[in-house]
C-alpha cells in the first residue's frame, strides 16, 4: 500500500539566507537595483556596488547618500568584473538587456555564486519573494514568479493578522526560549506555554516587564504541575458566514486543544480551528435532544484541569442570549482562567442582510434585543409589553419562531400598529438563508412559511418599512428565498 504524500510538490523550496556580514556583489543602479540594496543591507549584508557613477538613478544616489538601516552599501565608480564576485555570497544584478544579463549571469555562475538578475527570471537562480517584516519574524511569499501582484495581495492580508509589536514579542521570545526548553518537556505543557505567549503577542501592544515576569511565573507553574496551562475561551461565532469571524476568534481556535461548539455553528468555522483539536458538539435547539448546560460546564472544567486549552464556541455573540453569564461563573468558582472573545450577534446580520440601519435616526430611536423563548418553552412571563410596543424603537426578537403570533398579538394590543414592518430571516449568513418581510399582523404567517424549526431572528419597526414593498436585489446568493408577507 502506497504512503501517502507528506506534503504535494512544490514550485520552489522556501529558504531565508543568514546574510548578517557576508558581502554581496551588485551592479545597477536602477529603482530596482535601489530595493534590492536596501533589502539586502537590512538583512545585514555588505553589499558592494559596482557601477558607473553617471548610470546611478535618483533612488540609489538618495540610499548612498542616507546611507541603510543596517548592514552597508558600498559604491566602486567602476564596471562589475569577474573580480566583483570574489568572496561573495550572492550576486545581483539590474541589466538593461538580455545580453548584459546572460555575462553577469554566466559570470557570477562561474565563480560559484548563486545570482539574481532583476525582473529576468531566465537569470535567477533565487528568488526575492514579497515580505512581511515583523522582524526577527519574517514571512517570504512567493508565487513563483506567475503572479507578483497576487502575492502582493497575499501580502497585504497576512499584514492585517500581525500586529507592528510582533517584533518586539519574538525577540522575547528568544531570550525566554532557553528557559522553557530546559525547564518544559517537550509535549503539553511546552506547547502550552507557547500559545500562552502566542495569545499575548497578538494582543498588538509591545511586551513590557509585566509580561516579562508573567511569562516567567507561568514557566514555574508548569513546572510545578502540568494542570497550570488550562484555560478557556469563550468565543463568538458570529451569525455563521466564515468571514464574518473576527481575527481574534480565528487565533483562539487555532491555539485550542479542545473545541465545543453549538449546534449552530458553521463546518466553514470549524475548518478554521487547529487540526488537532478535538471538537465536541454541545450544541441546545428548542424542541430537540440538547447537550444540558450542567453537562457543558463539566466538560470545559474537566479539559481545563487537564491543561488544556477549551474553546467554548458559541453562534452569534458571546455575551447576548448565550448562557455565557453561567459558564463564567462556574469557570471562576474552580479558579479557571476565562477569556472572551466577542462576536458579531445575529441582529446586525440581520441588518446586514436587508440593508437597513437598526438605529435609523428618522425611524428609531433605541433598540431591543428580546428573547423569544423562556426555560420553559415560551415567551418569558416577565416581559414589558407596553414599553416593546414602541413604534420609534426596533426590536429583534431571538429564537422567536414558534412564538411569532403571540409575539405579534401581545404587540399590537399594547398599542404597537399592526401595519408596522416586520423582516424575519431564517439560518442568517448562510447559503440556504431564507428571508421574509411584510406587517406586523402577517409574521405568524410569514415565519410558518420560512419554517419553525430553523433558527429564526424577528426585526420589528419601521426601519424595515422599506424592506416591506422591495425584493432583496442586491443578495449575493441569488439562491436566498424569500418569504412574503401581505401587504
Amino acid at each position: 500500500m502506497r504512503a501517502a504524500r507528506r506534503i504535494e510538490p512544490l514550485a520552489t523550496l522556501p529558504v531565508f539566507f543568514d546574510l548578517a556580514g557576508k558581502r554581496v556583489a551588485m551592479t545597477g543602479g536602477g529603482a530596482g537595483a535601489a530595493w534590492k540594496a536596501e533589502l539586502l543591507a537590512a538583512a545585514g549584508a555588505d553589499v558592494v556596488l559596482d557601477v558607473l557613477a553617471d548610470e546611478i538613478g535618483e533612488e540609489m544616489a538618495a540610499l548612498l547618500i542616507a546611507g541603510p538601516a543596517a548592514g552597508s552599501l558600498t559604491h566602486r565608480d567602476r564596471p562589475w568584473s569577474l573580480d566583483s564576485f570574489a568572496g561573495a555570497a550572492l550576486a545581483v544584478g539590474d541589466c538593461d538587456t538580455d545580453a548584459s544579463a546572460q555575462a553577469f549571469f554566466c559570470a557570477a555562475r562561474a565563480a560559484g555564486v548563486p545570482v539574481n538578475v532583476i525582473d529576468k527570471p531566465a537569470f535567477c537562480e533565487f528568488r526575492f519573494g514579497t515580505i512581511v517584516n515583523r522582524s526577527p519574524a519574517v514571512i517570504g511569499i512567493s508565487t513563483d514568479g506567475a503572479a507578483p501582484i497576487l502575492g502582493q495581495a497575499i501580502r497585504r492580508r497576512i499584514e492585517t493578522l500581525l500586529p507592528r509589536a510582533l517584533s518586539g514579542w519574538a525577540a522575547l521570545a528568544a531570550t525566554v526560549r532557553g528557559e522553557v526548553m530546559a525547564r518544559l518537556d517537550a509535549g503539553p505543557r511546552r506547547r502550552s506555554f507557547w500559545e500562552n505567549f502566542s495569545s499575548r503577542a497578538f494582543t498588538g501592544r509591545a511586551p513590557d516587564l509585566a509580561d516579562t515576569a508573567a511569562l516567567s511565573a507561568l514557566v514555574d507553574g508548569l513546572a510545578a504541575s502540568p494542570e497550570a496551562g488550562g484555560r478557556v475561551t469563550l468565543v463568538g461565532a458570529g451569525p455563521g458566514e466564515a468571514e464574518l469571524l473576527t481575527l481574534k476568534a480565528v487565533r483562539a481556535l487555532q491555539a485550542a486543544d479542545v473545541i465545543l461548539f453549538d449546534d449552530l455553528v458553521s463546518d466553514e468555522i470549524l475548518e478554521l480551528a487547529r487540526r488537532e483539536a478535538k471538537r465536541m458538539l454541545v450544541g441546545k435547539r428548542a424542541a430537540r435532544e440538547s447537550c444540558r448546560q450542567e453537562d457543558i460546564n463539566a466538560l470545559m472544567i474537566q479539559f481545563a484541569k487537564a491543561g488544556k486549552h477549551v474553546v467554548r464556541l458559541k453562534s452569534g455573540d458571546v455575551g447576548v442570549f448565550g448562557r455565557a453569564g453561567e459558564e463564567i461563573e462556574a469557570l471562576k468558582a474552580e479558579n479557571i482562567p476565562v477569556a472572551i472573545v466577542p462576536g458579531i450577534t445575529a441582529a446586525s446580520a440581520l441588518a446586514a442582510g436587508f440593508g437597513v440601519s437598526l438605529t435609523h435616526r428618522d425611524r428609531a430611536t433605541q433598540v431591543r434585543f428580546v428573547t423569544g423563548h423562556s426555560k420553559k418553552g415560551g415567551l418569558p412571563d416577565d416581559l414589558d409589553w407596553h414599553a416593546l410596543a414602541d413604534d420609534h424603537a426596533t426590536t429583534v426578537f431571538y429564537m422567536g419562531g414558534r412564538m411569532a403570533p403571540k409575539i405579534a398579538e401581545m404587540l399590537i394590543a399594547h398599542g404597537l400598529p399592526a401595519s408596522t414592518p416586520v423582516a424575519v430571516a431564517a439560518n442568517i449568513s448562510r447559503a440556504d438563508e431564507t428571508r421574509g418581510t411584510g406587517h406586523l399582523q402577517d409574521l405568524g404567517a410569514i415565519v410558518a412559511r420560512i419554517g419553525v424549526d430553523r433558527p429564526i431572528l424577528i426585526g420589528v419597526g419601521r426601519v424595515f418599512a422599506d424592506c416591506v414593498d422591495t425584493l432583496d436585489v442586491a443578495s449575493e446568493n441569488p439562491s436566498r428565498q424569500e418569504a412574503r408577507g401581505s401587504a
